[in-house]
């Protein structure tokens, strides 16, 4: 039958034709399953062995070397023209012009073209060979001599590493006592929960599941921290079960981010609850602690106002108030900052966004978020902050973390571009001034003396003026945004000695 097919692609133009209807239809075919690409590593092992499979035909039933080259570009151009209409920057038109546009363009385009391009490639050399040694058996030295079994054998070994690295599994590691053994019945374990039904990934660590459940809500939108919790909420599985969520969207849950039209804030609240009541359920806990992070300090409130029945007690680390009004502060504060250090570029790209709400986004808050260290006053964080996070060995972003495989790593910065991009505009007009008045369980603010004054200003102003059964604020000089993973340490000691006996039952006289 082999054969046959090929004998009958005689000529080399039609040969030649049927090769590029066989890319396109490739690559059609893999951008209608996947828009956004291979998002998990299944996807990703299968657009492999698809690419490789349809590159062997190329070049089996083409006999053209030509087809190394033309195959992977018709290929690419099928990708990108028949890709259905998607949400995010890493799947819409490149913008080169910027630093997050380039960022979307390496991992919207490029990663995922290069598990493609790469068995393509291989697979249409294989079919050569295979062809030559079917038709033309004399002419096969020519192609797997020394200088073209070097090639091949570089593009097995690329094509193979890959492959492997896809496989390698993420995990989190045991809880390990004093003797560097596996706490007995502690929990360290990722795992899949259904939330408003789509699968999202939780991260739980405990020694022992008897203990108050804190559930961390990550920043962003579209951040995810799981390794960041793991290093630094490490002393936190000692007296609570710590559960990192990735919402989706975000990290390990980037495949729940289609349908985008269901991505909304109301469903992130709804998640929120859904997810609680799955932890009070396991855990066999009326009520659980919340801690939210920036972006999460929103989520968490709005979750606490609609059921407040659900939880002990509300504990915020760079609490959100109006993000609408902190953009604005922003925006005139990195005018003001270009002014005073001569930095004529970054003033006329502000004022190309023009005021917010930014109409460019996530490029106008990358440029934003790229100045936004330089906004606060000098300080220096505790260097057991510094010291922890440098033995991790995170990378950026976090995503160098045992937590994730290599789809996943890809993955975490898709969710923060995507992610954000669709979530960050549904958040414009919320005013926690005007919004939330009243909180019907306590509230403890963890407050960093160094913070930008377009968000710690709201925060203090909203904390004078919100009522609660509990309210008490706690301010570091060495901490900025991020203050519970700057002052873990502190952040242990408040829960412990402060909010568990004001609290939670079992502690309180």
């Amino acid at each position: 039958m082999i054969e046959n097919l090929v004998l009958k692609s005689s000529s080399q133009t039609a040969r030649l034709i049927i090769g590029m209807l066989l890319s396109v239809f490739c690559g059609i075919g893999i951008t209608q399953a996947f828009p956004r690409g291979p998002v998990t590593t299944s996807q990703a092992l299968l657009v492999m062995g698809t690419a490789l499979l349809v590159g062997g035909l190329m070049g089996l039933m083409t006999g053209s070397r030509w087809m190394m080259l033309v195959g992977p570009v018709f290929y690419l151009l099928a990708v990108e023209l028949g890709r259905p209409p998607v949400m995010g920057p890493t799947v819409e038109a490149v913008r080169l012009d910027e630093t997050y546009g380039i960022l979307a363009f390496i991992l919207g385009k490029v990663l995922p073209g290069i598990l493609s391009l790469l068995p393509m490639i291989l697979g249409t050399r294989l079919g050569l060979i295979l062809r030559r040694a079917m038709v033309e058996p004399e002419s096969v030295k020519l192609i797997t001599g020394t200088g073209p079994a070097i090639s091949l054998g570089v593009l097995v070994v690329l094509v193979g590493g890959l492959a492997v690295l896809l496989v390698l599994p993420a995990s989190t590691p045991p809880i390990l006592d004093e003797a560097g053994d596996p706490v007995p019945g502690s929990i360290a374990s990722l795992e899949q929960v259904t939330l408003g039904g789509q699968e999202q990934t939780i991260l739980i660590r405990a020694e022992s599941p008897d203990n108050p459940v804190l559930l961390y809500l990550s920043g962003g939108p579209g951040q995810s921290d799981l390794g960041y919790t793991r290093v630094l909420f490490q002393d936190l599985t000692e007296d609570f079960v710590v559960v990192s969520w990735d919402q989706r969207g975000t990290g390990k849950s980037y495949s729940a981010l289609d349908p985008t039209t269901d991505l909304t804030f109301d469903q992130a609240v709804s998640d929120t609850i859904e997810l609680t009541n799955h932890l009070r359920e396991r855990f066999a806990e009326d009520k659980i602690y919340l801690l939210g992070e920036s972006y999460g300090t929103i989520l968490g409130v709005e979750a606490v106002q609609r059921r407040p029945d659900l939880y002990y007690a509300w504990i915020a680390s760079g609490q959100m108030v109006d993000i609408a009004e902190t953009d604005r502060r922003l925006f005139y504060d990195l005018l003001d900052y270009a002014d005073e250090h001569d930095l004529g570029d970054l003033r006329e790209q502000m004022l190309a966004y023009g005021e917010p709400p930014y109409q460019d986004i996530p490029y106008a808050n990358g440029t934003v978020m790229g100045y936004y260290e330089a906004l606060y006053p000098p300080y220096t964080p505790p260097q057991a902050y510094i010291e922890r996070g440098r033995a991790a060995k995170l990378g950026f972003m976090n995503i160098l973390s045992e937590e994730y495989n290599l789809v996943e790593r890809v993955n975490v910065l898709r969710g923060l571009i995507d992610m954000f991009t669709i979530m960050y505009p549904q958040l414009q007009g919320i005013d926690l001034r005007t919004d939330v008045t009243e909180m019907e369980i306590p509230i403890y603010i963890l407050d960093g003396a160094a913070e930008a004054a377009a968000r710690r200003d709201l925060t203090l102003e909203w904390f004078e003026s919100v009522e609660a059964p509990v309210k008490r604020i706690y301010t570091f000089e060495n901490a900025a945004h991020s203050v519970a993973f700057e002052q873990f340490q502190e952040l242990h000691r408040i829960l412990n000695e402060v909010i568990l006996p004001e609290t939670y039952p079992a502690r309180q006289q």
